[in-house]
């Protein structure tokens, strides 16, 4: 099996867990070179995680000669730009959720890594698992009649920042909602009829949100 060096693009929360998980599982896979907007946040993460090198130029990172995989772990705002730089440099890229902000910008990525003909991947598996399939292949098969809306929701008790404890959550509670799946589901006008459909108070539009929370990924 072949080793490969990884540039991580990223020192935040996702990128603390993708290398703790490459790192602690991999074994034969490391990261070799970290980037970060900040040249602190790069020192501190390269010396937790015993990597060779940290950069503050993007582009330097992605271009290093010595790694073979560029994994995405930035703000939303900056995949693209990111995976662009990866696909001149002609390395595989894997990009964390969510690929784009819009379906548009997510479009365009995709289409720039078969274009160029790099390998290009999605990290999340939520997508894939087969109770997700089964429920697409239900409602493809017809079983559940006319699908109208759609939503599904991911919460966790999010970072440890200082914002998390510092009393800005609303109501003390302690689950952020991340807003990385957002899909409504609702019931056709005939079921709702009939009184099995949600309350119109929780149908909103579909639609790709940014984190309820800003939380830091790099």
């Amino acid at each position: 099996m072949q080793q490969h060096a990884i540039t991580m693009l990223g020192t935040g929360l996702i990128g603390d867990f993708y290398t703790m998980t490459l790192h602690g599982q991999r074994r034969r896979d490391s990261v070799r070179v970290v980037y970060s907007r900040s040249a602190e946040r790069g020192q501190a993460f390269r010396e937790r995680w015993g990597i060779p090198e940290s950069t503050t130029d993007m582009r330097a990172a992605i271009e290093h000669p010595d790694t073979d995989v560029v994994i995405v772990g930035l703000p939303n705002f900056l995949h693209e730009e990111a995976i662009n730089l990866v696909v001149a440099a002609g390395k595989p890229v894997l990009c964390t959720k969510p690929l784009g902000r819009t379906a548009e910008e997510a479009r365009r990525m995709l289409d720039t890594v078969e274009r160029a003909g790099v390998f290009g991947g999605y990290l999340e598996d939520l997508c894939y698992t087969p109770k997700t399939l089964k429920a697409l292949k239900a409602v493809q098969g017809g079983a559940i009649g006319d699908v109208t809306w759609v939503r599904s929701r991911e919460t966790h008790p999010g970072p440890h920042s200082a914002w998390f404890w510092d009393g800005r959550l609303t109501g003390g509670g302690a689950i952020i909602d991340l807003g990385c799946h957002c899909i409504e589901i609702s019931a056709p006008s005939s079921a709702r009829a009939t009184g099995r459909s949600r309350s119109s108070a929780t149908r909103t539009r579909s639609s790709t949100r940014s984190p309820t929370r800003t939380t830091r990924w790099d």
